[in-house]
């Protein structure tokens, strides 16, 4: 009497999913940053994921699904808290300031991040949904988490004058200066956390200068 085959345990096959999951966006990463969108087709990612077509358009229903994968996963590492703490004084808001701004200089500057916005900037012209699926996943996220903050300090009283989008541009202004450029040239280091943190600092009391009340 034959013995049944047992059924693969539902974790085993999630795993064996998830591996084939990472193998094709890392693929696709590297494809991207070699020869961009354009160029790069679905068997070759297929190929060099070492998976079978059939696999890939099980998970992804085509090359931009892919590519919005592919980035979403990347720029994790850039997404800012969901919300910012409210705040009832300067020194608060100064500290809160501080802290997303650290957060904001760390991630942005990590390498993938910036590999990331020099492969949209080379393919803005032939691709421009790479640059438009790295802003909805990244940067916009992260502007709106200022923007809700800063208007909820304003109405608080603790800030004055511009409207709180224009105060954010302002913020991450004094926050990067010729930094973000310098990393997208390769022209500097990534910051070490001193640096970070001198930054932040910096640039969170010349915010408080231009605008606060206390």
């Amino acid at each position: 009497m034959s013995r049944k085959r047992k059924p693969t345990p539902p974790a085993a096959g999630g795993q064996r999913q998830e591996e084939v999951r990472r193998r094709i966006q890392q693929a696709t990463f590297e494809l991207l940053t070699k020869r961009g969108y354009a160029g790069t087709s679905t068997l070759e990612i297929a190929t060099r994921a070492k998976v079978s077509k059939r696999e890939l358009y099980a998970l992804f229903r085509d090359r931009q699904a892919i590519l919005a994968a592919c980035i979403a996963e990347r720029v994790k590492t850039m997404q800012a808290p969901d919300q910012l703490p409210a705040v009832q004084d300067s020194a608060a808001l100064e500290k809160v300031l501080r802290s997303f701004g650290a957060t904001v200089l760390r991630t942005l500057s990590h390498p993938a991040v910036s590999a990331m916005f020099r492969l949209a900037i080379a393919e803005s012209e032939r691709s421009p949904e790479i640059a438009r699926a790295l802003d909805a996943f990244g940067r916009g996220p992260t502007q709106e988490v200022l923007v809700t903050f800063l208007a909820s300090a304003r109405s608080a009283g603790l800030l004055a004058g511009s409207e709180p989008a224009l105060m954010a541009e302002q913020f991450f202004a004094l926050l990067w200066g010729g930094l973000r450029v310098r990393l997208l040239l390769r022209l500097a280091a990534t910051p070490d956390e001193d640096e970070i943190g001198r930054r932040a600092q910096v640039a969170s009391a010349a915010f408080l200068r231009l605008h606060g009340r206390g």
